[in-house]
C-alpha cells in the first residue's frame, strides 16, 4: 500500500508512520519543515515539503497514493478563523487534490472535541448528533464534514486523550506529579476515555485497510474508563510517587484560563489553555465506544491506563525528558 501522512513529525504522526513501515508499506510525508522530518529518513519514509495552502505541493503529495492518513491539525490558535483556516479549509484542500488524484480512501483524524462531550455512564459511538462546545472542536467537526462531502470513500476517527512516548501534552502532569501535586479540573470525577499513540496508530491502519469501516465515524480509544482523579493516579503509580490533588473549581479555572490566554497573547503566541477550553475542561464526560470500530475492523487497543502509563514514564526517562 502507498500512503501519504500529513502531520508524520508529529505525536501521532509519528507513531502512525512507523506503523506502517513496519507492515512494509511505502509512506510519504507532506511536512511543513523538512528539518523537522530527519527522524523519518532511518524509516524509509519519503518526505516532501509542502502545506495544506499550497495546491502545488498537496497534488505532488497525493499522486499515485492508495490512502491518504490526513492528522495534521492546528490544536491553539487565535480566534475561531484560524482554527477553520487550518482544520476545515486546510483537509477540504487535501481532500479535493486526493479526489482528483483518485486516491483509494482517505482517513481522517479528527477530534472527541467535535463529536462534543458525552454524559457520565453513556460513552459515545459515532451515531450521535454531533455537539461541540469550543472552537477547536467546531473547525474539526467542519473538517469533517468537508471530507464527507467529498466523493472519495472515508473513514473519520475521534480520538479521545492520546498519550504515549513523544507526548509532551501528558508529559507536563508527569512532571507535576514528580513533585507529588497534581492539579484537576473540577472534583476530578470527569470521566475520560484515553489512548496510547501505539494503539491509535494501529486503528488508523486497520481503519484504512478493513473493508467494512469506509463512511463511518469511529471513537478509536481502550475500553476502560477512568475520571480524571484516577487518570492522574495511574501517573503516580508509574512513577511511584503519591500525588495530592488539588481540586480546581470552574470559577478559579476560568479566571487562570484566562490569564494563560492573554499572558499568550501578550507574548505572541498561541496556548490550548484558554477561556473557550474551560467548555472542555469542566464537562462531565468525555468518554468514547471502541466496540464500533473492534466490530468492523477487529482492532482492539492494548494498553489500559496503568500499563500505558507504565510505558510512557519509562520512554519519558529513558529519553532523558523526565
Amino acid at each position: 500500500m502507498k500512503a501519504l501522512v500529513t502531520g508524520a513529525t508529529g505525536f501521532v504522526g509519528s507513531h502512525l508512520a512507523e506503523a506502517l513501515q513496519s507492515r512494509g508499506h511505502e509512506v510519504t510525508a507532506l511536512v511543513r519543515s523538512p528539518a523537522k522530518a530527519s527522524a523519518l529518513g532511518p524509516l524509509g519514509v519519503r518526505v516532501l515539503s509542502g502545506a495544506l495552502d499550497d495546491p502545488g505541493s498537496l497534488a505532488r503529495a497525493v499522486e499515485g497514493q492508495d490512502v491518504v492518513f490526513h492528522v495534521a491539525g492546528l490544536v491553539a490558535a487565535k480566534d475561531e478563523e484560524a482554527f477553520l483556516r487550518v482544520n476545515r479549509d486546510g483537509t477540504a484542500s487535501l481532500a479535493a487534490a486526493a479526489a482528483r488524484a483518485r486516491v483509494g480512501r482517505f482517513v481522517y483524524v479528527s477530534s472527541m472535541a467535535a463529536g462534543g462531550p458525552a454524559h457520565k455512564g453513556r460513552p459515545l459511538t459515532g451515531t450521535e448528533p454531533p455537539r461541540p462546545v469550543t472552537a477547536y472542536g467546531r473547525s474539526k467537526l467542519a473538517g469533517e464534514k468537508a471530507v464527507m462531502e467529498g466523493p472519495l470513500p472515508w473513514v473519520i476517527l475521534r480520538p479521545p486523550t492520546v498519550y504515549g512516548p513523544r507526548d509532551r501534552e501528558v508529559l507536563k502532569v508527569f512532571r507535576m506529579v514528580r513533585w507529588g501535586l497534581a492539579p484537576v479540573f473540577g472534583d476530578g470525577s470527569q470521566e475520560l476515555s484515553a489512548v496510547h499513540g501505539a494503539d491509535l496508530a494501529e486503528a488508523l491502519v486497520a481503519a484504512a485497510t478493513a473493508t467494512g469501516t469506509t463512511g463511518k465515524v469511529y471513537y478509536p480509544c481502550h475500553p476502560e474508563i477512568v475520571t480524571s482523579a484516577a487518570l492522574v493516579a495511574a501517573v503516580g503509580s508509574a512513577m511511584g510517587r503519591r500525588v495530592h490533588l488539588v481540586p480546581v473549581p470552574p470559577l478559579l479555572g476560568r479566571a487562570l484560563l484566562g490569564l494563560t490566554e492573554v499572558s499568550a497573547r501578550l507574548a505572541g503566541q498561541t496556548t490550548i489553555l484558554t477561556r473557550d477550553k474551560a467548555n472542555e475542561f469542566f464537562q462531565a464526560a468525555w468518554t468514547g465506544d471502541p466496540g464500533p470500530l473492534t466490530r468492523d475492523s477487529g482492532w482492539r487497543a492494548e494498553h489500559d491506563s496503568a500499563s500505558g502509563m507504565a510505558d510512557t514514564f519509562r520512554w519519558y526517562r529513558s529519553a532523558g525528558w523526565l
